[in-house]
């Protein structure tokens, strides 16, 4: 079984400060958690990954560390309504939590209809 990094405070960090610039009136709390995941569709193990996540706008967020500077993200109203950037797993920390909120925000102007669906 794979052994994954704890969240570091440099990472715990990168996190806050997006969402303080993000949401910079009623900053969410931000919570740190485990989750366990399949790294890979193949493997029969779950693996024990740790979690960023919070709730803002009646919305979800996770971000998961996969590994050593490795991310995968997912925003979710309910649990059949889960939704991803389109982008696998990141490198780089800012560009994951960022492209995740820019991402759900881009949902949340669609379903309002303030974006073309095209």
């Amino acid at each position: 079984m794979n052994e994954i990094p704890d969240i570091t405070d440099t990472e715990r960090w990168i996190v806050e400060t997006t969402l303080k610039e993000r949401y910079p009136d009623s900053v969410p709390e931000l919570q740190l958690a485990d989750a366990e995941i399949r790294l890979s569709p193949a493997d029969r193990e779950l693996t024990t990954c740790p979690v960023f996540f919070w709730e803002a706008d009646d919305c979800h967020f996770v971000i998961f560390k996969t590994g050593d500077r490795r991310y995968r993200c997912q925003f979710f109203y309910r649990g059949y309504q889960q939704y991803g950037t389109g982008v696998h797993e990141y490198d780089d920390l800012t560009e994951c939590a960022v492209s995740l909120l820019q991402t759900q925000a881009d949902h949340a102007a669609r379903e309002r209809g303030d974006l073309d669906t095209k």
